[in-house]
């Protein structure tokens, strides 16, 4: 049998598992968010939410592998005992660390899938929908940036309400295995 040097040789099966039941977890809750909020239909606020919910998943693990690397040792260790063994040996300082990651990880989550959202309005909006041009230019101009900023602001508002509901739930799952497992 050939080796094949691109395949792990241990399969963190449990970590995928587990970050596909946070992918479970969250495209529901954001997606009814987008749809009560947003006013989405709930076809496209689930093609919404799967498709930034997704597309930021792939690009955080992409982030850690790149960032992996660059850890100190002793961070490594904790790491592959916390992957494979759900287990942290060494607690002193991490417990800092954690929480600074975890808000971290919030934070750039959330940022990552407003831009995602962003761009999927933009270049999945309709070419036929563009307005009329009409008389009062002026008063048209004001009226259009004002709903701009409100629709704006509407977005960033419901994805970080959809982005903390689903992380607490999240949080809520770790608790719960760490407790029974």
């Amino acid at each position: 049998m050939p080796e094949y040097s691109f395949l792990p040789r241990i399969v963190p099966l449990g970590v995928i598992l587990l970050d596909f039941l946070f992918l479970l977890v969250a495209i529901p809750i954001e997606a009814l968010i987008m749809n009560r909020r947003l006013k989405f239909d709930k076809r496209t606020s689930s093609f919404y939410a799967i498709c930034i919910n997704l597309f930021s998943s792939v690009i955080g693990w992409i982030i850690f592998f790149f960032m992996e690397p660059m850890l100190p040792v002793r961070f490594k260790s904790e790491l592959i005992d916390y992957i494979f063994f759900n287990q942290i040996r060494y607690a002193y300082n991490i417990q800092t660390l954690i929480i600074l990651t975890a808000f971290i990880i919030f934070f750039a989550t959330f940022l990552v899938k407003y831009l995602l959202l962003r761009v999927m309005l933009i270049s999945l909006r309709e070419p036929g929908k563009n307005e009329q041009v009409s008389e009062p230019i002026i008063k048209r101009n004001s009226r259009r940036n004002y709903k701009s900023k409100l629709q704006n602001t509407n977005v960033i508002t419901s994805l970080l309400i959809g982005n903390a509901l689903s992380y607490s739930l999240i949080v809520m799952i770790l608790f719960i295995r760490a407790a029974y497992v």
